[in-house]
């Protein structure tokens, strides 16, 4: 099993949506990095930290995961009222993909960025080094368990 972090920003979905949904497609990812993680890294079961950025504060604020076995095409590229579309991508061979999360939980209470911060076990995590925008990022076991223990409060 494997371990992610997922930003959002919650105007456009947040954890409330996903639990209301109870899952959803994840698209609109348009950084080759993130989308070769999703098409090449994930599994179904691999559970994801759900991050609120560009929040006040921003936080992490529950878990969801893998729903999908294997990638599918992202829609929105073939979109063209999308802001995501892509005409360069080809039906027969899409170019971005994208995965279907579930939701697990919501955390007890919101663990803010400057709280990641302070905790020095979470000292080496990718959300906290200096120029890290990635939507998507790998976690380590001991970094996911320790954010979920500060969101059960």
């Amino acid at each position: 099993m494997k371990y992610w972090l997922f930003k959002t920003e919650p105007d456009a979905y947040s954890i409330d949506d996903l639990k209301r949904d109870r899952s959803t497609i994840w698209d609109g990812i348009r950084n080759y990095q993130a989308r070769n993680s999703m098409r090449d890294d994930m599994s179904k079961g691999d559970l994801c930290v759900f991050y609120h950025s560009n929040a006040k504060p921003p936080a992490a604020v529950g878990v969801a995961t893998i729903k999908s076995k294997d990638p599918v095409a992202d829609p929105t590229q073939f979109d063209p009222e999308s802001q995501y579309f892509d005409p360069k991508s080809d039906p027969d061979a899409p170019r971005w993909v994208c995965r279907v999360l579930s939701f697990k939980k919501r955390f007890a209470r919101p663990v803010p960025l400057a709280e990641l911060r302070e905790d020095p076990a979470l000292a080496d995590m990718l959300l906290l080094q200096k120029g890290q925008r990635l939507s998507i990022l790998p976690l380590t076991a001991s970094e996911f368990e320790r954010v979920c223990e500060l969101g059960a409060g």
